[in-house]
């Protein structure tokens, strides 16, 4: 199994949303769809960059660096 870490960007307001999962097609389809409260307001949104990890745990600590960095 593969853990992603990804970001996305809105077409909306062209910022960006910081997430991990462990099926990336998956979640974009449930941000797009408004499934997620976070995201809702914002969407559309595209990838606009994705990184796969071997374990939850590299996947969990490159999403806090990218966020620590934004």
């Amino acid at each position: 199994m593969c853990f992603y870490v990804y970001i996305l960007k809105s077409e909306k307001d062209n910022g960006y949303y910081y997430g991990y999962t462990s099926e990336l097609n998956q979640r974009l389809i449930r941000h797009n769809e408004g499934l997620v409260r976070s995201t809702k307001a914002r969407r559309p949104f595209n990838i606009h960059y994705f990184e796969a990890f071997e374990t939850k745990t590299e996947e969990i600590k490159r999403e806090s660096f990218l966020k620590s960095i934004d």
